[in-house]
């Protein structure tokens, strides 16, 4: 484990995908209705390259801070790419396969979080 705090991790993950243009972001607070990981970053790309490079972003910039992942998926498809950092995982979607899987209607029980850390709203009505 290295020294980043959860909202440390999150900050980084989000900034270096907003370095390429993810939209549509949201963090979800999942350690009430999860046991395999604290935090969900979702975010949106506009077509396969660059959900390709916002996850590339994402692995470079939390690799470069001593996060390694333990898992990914989707990289070569580009349609949902899956980075797991453990208490972090990140999901990059083309928008019509992130409307399909819905993961905020998935885990509306997970409260929405601020990059501060601060729980706002359940993640759906």
């Amino acid at each position: 484990m290295t020294g980043l705090s959860r909202r440390e991790k999150l900050r980084v993950a989000l900034e270096a995908a907003e370095g390429k243009g993810a939209e549509d972001p949201l963090a979800l607070d999942v350690r009430e209705v999860a046991s395999f990981t604290d935090t969900f970053l979702i975010l949106t790309g506009r077509s396969d390259r660059q959900v390709r490079a916002i996850a590339d972003a994402v692995e470079q910039a939390l690799i470069l801070r001593g996060e390694q992942p333990i898992g990914s998926e989707g990289q070569e498809q580009g349609r949902w790419v899956l980075l797991d950092f453990a208490d972090l995982i990140v999901h990059v979607f083309q928008r019509d396969v992130r409307a399909d899987y819905a993961l905020e209607r998935l885990w509306a029980d997970a409260a929405v979080i601020t990059l501060a850390g601060e729980r706002e709203r359940k993640a759906a009505p």
